[in-house]
């Protein structure tokens, strides 16, 4: 079992920054990859941002270049700054992981093994 604990979400304005925070406690020695995912109320969950076990990342097209997921191995932490935030990207914004063998792409994890609980982010026009 893995526990994922997201932390660093709240309100911004738009063009606006904010770091999420994942910090993963558990059987967190065994490999997996990890991605942040984002919904809003009555559509489904679209995955974001992902890094596997070697450290390739993968990100959706819509945040290439103002997104930047990276983790730390020692602090079980993983995390995802965020720029240029726009109004639309209010969300419900979801850490994920997925044991390995596993290649995330553009931005999204396959097989999901563990969520955590979301923390929301708003950005006010």
């Amino acid at each position: 079992q893995v526990q994922l604990v997201e932390s660093g979400g709240g309100a911004v304005q738009a063009g606006g920054s904010l770091r999420l925070s994942c910090t993963a406690s558990g059987n967190t020695y065994n490999g997996y990859c990890m991605g942040w995912f984002r919904q809003v109320p009555g559509n489904e969950r679209e995955g974001v941002a992902a890094i596997d076990v070697y450290g390739t990342v993968t990100y959706a097209a819509s945040v290439e270049g103002r997104f930047t997921i990276s983790k730390d191995d020692a602090k079980n932490t993983l995390y995802l700054h965020m720029n240029d935030l726009q109004p639309w990207e209010s969300a419900t914004y979801y850490c994920a992981a997925e044991l390995s063998p596993c290649r995330p792409y553009e931005g999204a994890l396959g097989v999901v093994n563990y969520w955590g609980q979301g923390t929301q982010v708003t950005v006010s026009s």
